[in-house]
C-alpha cells in the first residue's frame, strides 16, 4: 500500500519503533510459531493467528475482524503464502485503523476558531493521566501556545501536588483550590483565569474513580455545564487516558467512561514497557473513538501525536 511510503520524522520514528519493541517481538515470536511448517494460509494457520491476535491483546470482536477480512483475501486467491501474511496483517490492521481515525497527524496542533481550546481529562489513577497533561502542557508550549492548567481532581491531595510539580516543569500557570473542594469550581476558575490571560489551551484534571459511575457521571456533567458559563461549548476535547500496559483491564476502563461521559479521544499511554501494543488496535476499532496521544517512553517528549503510518511502520517493521 503506497501509504507505508511516507517519509516520517527520524527521531520520533525511532523512539516509537523502541517503544513498541516488546509487543513486536512477542507478536511476532507468535506469529512465527502459528506459521511453523507452513507454507500456505489454510484454516489451521488462520486459527493459530486468531489465537495469536486474542493473546496480543488485539480484543475478541477486532480479531475476529482482521480474520474475517483475510479469510476474505484467502477466498480470492486460493494459494496465499504464509511469507505474504506478515503483509496482509499490515493492511488489514492499517485499513481497520483509517476507520476510526484520520490518523496523518504528526504534530500537537489545535483548531484555530476555538480560544481558549478546553481539553478535559478523564481516566483511572495511575494510568499516567497527570503526565500526560504535563507532557500535553510542554508541547503545546513549545509550539508557542499559551497553556493553564487546572487541577479538578481535588478527591486527593496527591494529584493536585502532582499537577503543581508539572505546572513548576513546564512553566506554565496552574489554577487550583484545596483538596475537597468542589471540582466544577475550580473548573469555573480555571476558565475564568485563562480566559483573562487569553490563553490558547486550558487542561482540565478530573477525579479518577471508577467505584460509583451514577456518582462519576453527576461530577463530570456538573464540570461541563459550568464550564460552559465561561467558554459556551467547554469542553472541545474530553481525552479518556488509558494505561496500555493492563491490556484488557484498559477495555473495561474505555467501557466504563464511555458509559459516563462522552469521551471524543483517547490517549493511551506506558506503551513502551509492556508487550501489549496490541491493545491500541482493539480500543480504537471497539470504541470509534480516536486514538489522539501514544505514551512510548518516560521522557517529557515521549508523548507523541499518534499516526496510525507510523504505529503500523514500526508494529511490522
Amino acid at each position: 500500500m503506497s501509504f507505508f511510503k511516507k517519509i516520517f520524522s527520524t527521531e520520533k520514528k525511532e523512539t516509537l519503533d523502541k517503544g513498541l519493541e516488546k509487543s513486536k517481538s512477542s507478536f511476532f515470536g507468535k506469529l512465527s510459531k502459528a506459521v511453523a511448517g507452513k507454507s500456505k494460509v489454510d484454516d489451521e494457520v488462520l486459527d493459530n493467528l486468531e489465537e495469536v491476535l486474542v493473546s496480543s491483546d488485539v480484543g475478541v470482536n477486532t480479531t475476529l475482524k482482521i480474520i474475517e477480512r483475510i479469510e476474505d483475501r484467502v477466498a480470492k486467491d486460493k494459494y496465499l503464502g504464509t511469507e505474504e501474511l506478515n503483509l496482509i496483517l499490515r493492511e488489514e490492521i492499517a485499513g481497520l485503523l483509517s476507520e476510526t481515525n484520520t490518523g496523518e497527524e504528526t504534530e500537537f496542533s489545535i483548531p484555530q476558531n476555538k480560544k481558549p481550546y478546553v481539553i478535559m481529562v478523564v481516566g483511572v489513577n495511575g494510568v499516567g493521566k497527570t503526565t500526560t497533561i504535563g507532557k500535553l502542557a510542554y508541547q503545546f508550549k513549545k509550539k508557542g501556545l499559551k497553556v493553564v492548567l487546572g487541577a479538578a481532581d481535588t478527591f486527593r491531595a496527591a494529584a493536585i501536588d502532582q499537577l503543581q510539580v508539572w505546572a513548576d516543569r513546564v512553566e506554565v500557570p496552574i489554577v487550583k483550590q484545596s483538596m475537597g473542594s468542589d471540582p466544577a469550581s475550580v473548573a469555573f476558575d480555571t476558565l475564568k483565569s485563562a480566559t483573562t490571560q487569553d490563553a490558547d489551551v486550558v487542561i482540565i484534571d478530573t477525579a479518577g474513580r471508577l467505584h460509583n459511575k451514577v456518582n462519576l457521571m453527576n461530577e463530570l456533567t456538573k464540570v461541563k455545564r459550568v464550564m460552559q458559563k465561561v467558554v459556551e461549548d467547554a469542553p472541545h476535547d474530553v481525552l479518556l487516558v488509558l494505561d496500555g500496559s493492563t491490556g484488557q483491564n484498559a477495555f473495561e476502563q474505555a467501557k466504563q467512561f464511555t458509559a459516563a461521559t462522552e469521551v471524543s479521544s483517547l490517549a493511551v499511554t506506558k506503551l513502551d514497557g509492556t508487550a501489549k501494543g496490541g491493545v491500541v488496535i482493539g480500543i480504537s476499532d471497539q470504541f470509534k473513538i480516536p486514538v489522539k496521544y501514544i505514551g512510548v517512553g518516560e521522557g517529557i517528549e515521549d508523548l507523541q501525536v499518534f499516526n496510525k503510518f507510523e504505529f503500523v511502520d514500526s508494529f511490522f517493521k
